[in-house]
C-alpha cells in the first residue's frame, strides 16, 4: 500500500512539473509573440507612411523606428527555449530548424537590428528617406521568415 501511494505521489509530482514546464513556455511563446507584434505595428506605422497611406509625421516616423531599435535588442535566447517550435506546441510557426541552426538564427536576428538602427537614421528626415529604409527591413524579416517560420 505504501508503495502504492509513494508511486502515485512521484507520477503526481512529475506531471505537476510536466505541467510547469508548458506553462512555462507558453509564456515564453507569448512574449516572443508580443515582441513581434510590436515590430508589426511599428513596421506599419513606417510603411503606411512611406506609400503615402498616411501623412508622413517625422516624430511619429522617429518613435516607430526607436521603438523597433528597442526590440531588436531584447534579449532572445528566453524567448526561444528548446519545446517551443510549432511541431512541440500549438500556436506557433517558429519552424524547428531554428534550434538546429541558433546560430544562423542569431545572425539573421542581428540584420533586423542592423536594418533597424539604418531606419533609426534616417526616420526623422523625410518620406523619401524611410522607403529605401523599409526595404532593408523587409530583407531582414524575409531572411528570417523564408528559413524559420513555417505558413499559416
Amino acid at each position: 500500500m505504501k508503495m502504492t501511494i509513494a508511486a502515485a505521489a512521484g507520477v503526481a509530482l512529475l506531471a505537476t512539473g510536466a505541467l510547469a514546464q508548458e506553462q512555462d513556455l507558453s509564456g515564453n511563446v507569448k512574449a516572443r509573440q508580443g515582441q513581434f507584434r510590436i515590430m508589426a505595428i511599428n513596421l506599419g506605422i513606417l510603411g503606411d507612411m512611406a506609400q503615402g497611406k498616411t501623412e508622413y509625421d517625422a516624430e511619429a516616423a522617429q518613435a516607430a523606428a526607436d521603438t523597433l531599435v528597442a526590440v531588436s535588442t531584447i534579449n532572445q535566447p528566453p524567448l526561444w527555449p528548446e519545446g517551443s517550435s510549432e511541431m512541440d506546441m500549438d500556436g506557433t510557426r517558429a519552424k524547428a530548424e531554428i534550434w538546429d541552426n541558433m546560430d544562423d538564427f542569431a545572425s539573421k536576428w542581428a540584420g533586423f537590428g542592423e536594418a533597424a538602427s539604418a531606419m533609426q537614421q534616417v526616420a526623422a528626415t523625410g518620406q523619401e528617406a524611410i522607403g529605401p529604409a523599409m526595404g532593408g527591413l523587409g530583407g531582414a524579416c524575409k531572411a528570417c521568415h523564408d528559413t524559420y517560420r513555417a505558413p499559416q
